[in-house]
């Protein structure tokens, strides 16, 4: 792809994506190409329709995910504040309504392709070796891992309306509070 389509294609993708988190998945597409800065042909052309728009917005996501898995790693002190750091991070408010307006779709829209399923598999595997170094440096709790923390993170940003009115006005606070059960050494075993 040449380079100023690539530009074209990722400033579609990202005005989609903060449009999807303001209003929906339903937004006109003419709004989405007003957003982007691009004609609605120019839109189309990359996305003929909008599922193929919306599985873009997934990919990028969940590549945005694995990037700032391996940012707070760098720039934190130790593995745990790293997590702490990409938990903050996930449960901010815009990424939180990107998260539960993709999470309305059936999981086929935003999960079809092999790209995506790389790119989450690639997310879940660096957010996996933080997990593993927190434990190893006797952070978190050796009884809770990746999946738990992924389960946490997708029901606090997935589906904050499912929750009660306090909790989802403020997802990213219970968050911490719940990823504080899974430090280590104060925690009693899971059963």
């Amino acid at each position: 792809m040449r380079a100023d389509a690539r530009r074209n294609r990722d400033k579609i993708v990202e005005a989609a994506a903060e449009i999807v988190a303001e209003r929906g998945v339903h937004v006109p597409m003419e709004l989405i190409a007003r957003r982007a800065g691009v004609g609605v042909g120019t839109l189309y052309r990359r996305f003929p329709d909008r599922e193929a728009l919306i599985t873009a917005i997934g990919d990028h996501y969940v590549r945005a995910m694995a990037e700032v898995v391996d940012v707070t790693a760098r720039q934190s002190a130790d593995a745990w504040s790293a997590i702490g750091r990409f938990v903050a991070w996930a449960a901010a408010p815009g990424r939180v309504a990107l998260a539960s307006a993709l999470a309305v779709l059936p999981q086929e829209a935003t999960t079809g392709g092999a790209e995506f399923a790389e790119a989450r598999r690639e997310w879940v595997e660096r957010l996996d070796r933080l997990v593993r170094r927190a434990q190893a440096e006797g952070d978190m709790r050796t009884d809770a891992g990746v999946e738990e923390l992924i389960h946490l993170l997708a029901v606090f940003t997935c589906h904050p309306n499912g929750l009660p009115e306090p909790v989802a006005a403020d997802p990213g606070r219970y968050l911490r509070l719940m990823l504080d059960g899974m430090k280590a050494p104060s925690a009693d075993p899971i059963g």
